[in-house]
């Protein structure tokens, strides 16, 4: 089936990135297979992840079917947009019928990308992952392509203003080896496989990326291990856990 919609939104986004000067660095782009189905498990720093992720497979030739919270499918101009390019709708409600349309589209020969950590790090570290993305490799017996990206929560992250003017701020995305993962395969070590390898693909590219920050005022983006002022995991874990607690108080 002709794709109608990525390809145009794809050029947008390209242009966006034109806009801002984003030094834009992919690596291991090879390893994002030209065929066939595959999951990509990114890291989630900033709002925009997923346009990287999509962009790191633009040079196989692949479009990549998010799968993303069900609230932006019915935003009267995201939700048009999201459906076109086949994303997928994920209800917390009702997370059975999200997985197997991901199973069927990964068995159809789709890339299909996961955020395992299924909401944005404050701490820029990688937080306790779920378990989806191993399960759908095992499943629908296709590799798993360990994502991660790097610079984006400078643009738009959460808790801080969108940085959206022409700023050439350096993004990095880089794609690890594939990972196969056996049917019968324990899904708890294989998840923490998966972290590890994310693990070392981030350090790598957080050692190598080209711009530290600009005094105390800027060091908001770093994390604290690495001398930044960004919360630690620990301190950012409890400020998720206050808005999952301010939300729930809202809803009774």
């Amino acid at each position: 089936m002709a794709e109608l919609v990525y390809p145009p939104v794809s050029a947008f986004v390209k242009s966006v990135y034109r806009y801002l000067g984003l030094r834009l660095q992919l690596i291991g782009t090879e390893h994002v297979p030209r065929y066939g189905g595959a999951v990509m498990c990114l890291n989630h720093v900033g709002y925009l992840d997923f346009s990287f992720g999509g962009y790191a497979a633009l040079p196989s030739g692949r479009y990549v079917r998010f799968m993303a919270k069900e609230a932006v499918f019915r935003h009267p101009v995201s939700g048009p947009l999201m459906r076109g390019m086949k994303h997928i709708p994920v209800d917390r409600d009702a997370g059975s019928t999200s997985f197997a349309t991901a199973l069927r589209a990964l068995r159809e020969g789709e890339i299909v990308g996961v955020f395992p950590e299924a909401t944005i790090s404050r701490s820029f570290e990688l937080k306790e992952f779920k378990s989806g993305a191993v399960r759908l490799a095992q499943q629908s017996g296709t590799p798993v392509l360990p994502t991660v990206v790097w610079g984006s929560q400078r643009i738009w992250t959460k808790g801080r203003p969108k940085q959206l003017r022409r700023n050439h701020i350096p993004v990095t995305i880089a794609v690890g080896q594939p990972v196969t993962i056996t049917a019968d395969a324990d899904a708890v070590v294989a998840l923490a496989g998966v972290k590890a390898r994310m693990a070392v693909l981030l350090a790598d590219v957080q050692h190598a990326y080209p711009e530290a920050p600009r005094g105390e005022h800027d060091s908001w983006w770093l994390p604290a291990r690495l001398g930044g002022t960004a919360p630690t995991l620990p301190q950012a874990t409890e400020m998720d856990r206050e808005d999952a607690r301010r939300r729930q108080a809202q809803q009774e």
